[in-house]
């Protein structure tokens, strides 16, 4: 009778020590840890411009852009006559597609004898007015903008101010037989202030930016 005592607790040991064990187990599960998302790659925000138009002529710049929908350009060009400079910025609300541009450039003064006589034949002289030719212009320009994250291909138009000064005005009168400073009045002409030009009109151009960084 003394041997049949411990049964009852062994056999409440038995049944407590899985139970025991299972709630061990539990506690020790890890629960698993959410994946943290993917970070998205910054755009490249500097590049390389080139465009075509007028009055802009041949144009390379280097780009920045800030902000998806804002960049800045600088840089220089070429009309067939001299060397120019331009810097201008762009907002692209919507990163592609819709834009408007500013634009502010300088061309030189430059013979452009050499030029004219390429288009008229080896048969022009040459003309003093054509030998100091530069002008001022600013670009108010919209457009459509075509990829955003490494290429971008842009067709921009609009309107257009240019203003330049008509040199050696007073020696081409004069160097010209058919008026010779007199027009067929006998009235003298003479111009004593190099006479400046100012034109509104439309623009537009084509370009393609390939950014690097």
């Amino acid at each position: 009778m003394r041997i049949a005592r411990p049964l009852p607790l062994l056999a409440i040991l038995a049944i407590g020590t899985p139970a025991l064990a299972q709630g061990s187990a539990v506690q020790t599960v890890e629960q698993p840890r959410p994946t943290a998302p993917v970070a998205a790659r910054p755009l490249p925000w500097m590049g390389v411009m080139a465009d075509a138009g007028l009055p802009d002529g041949m144009q390379g710049s280097l780009v920045l852009r800030p902000a998806r929908w804002f960049r800045t350009s600088l840089g220089g060009g070429y009309n067939m006559i001299s060397k120019g400079v331009r810097m201008g910025a762009t907002l692209v609300p919507w990163g592609r597609g819709p834009s408007g541009t500013l634009e502010v450039g300088r061309y030189f003064d430059g013979d452009a004898n050499a030029a004219a006589r390429s288009f008229l034949g080896a048969g022009f002289q040459g003309a003093p007015v054509l030998e100091r030719i530069g002008y001022d212009y600013a670009n108010a320009h919209l457009g459509l903008d075509l990829g955003y994250k490494r290429v971008t291909f842009y067709i921009h138009g609009g309107m257009s101010y240019v203003r330049g000064t008509i040199h050696n005005a007073e020696r081409q009168i004069s160097s010209d037989p058919q008026i010779n400073g007199t027009n067929a009045n006998g009235t003298t002409i003479s111009i004593k202030q190099d006479p400046t030009i100012k034109v509104i009109g439309p623009s537009a151009k084509i370009g393609l930016i390939v950014y690097l960084w």
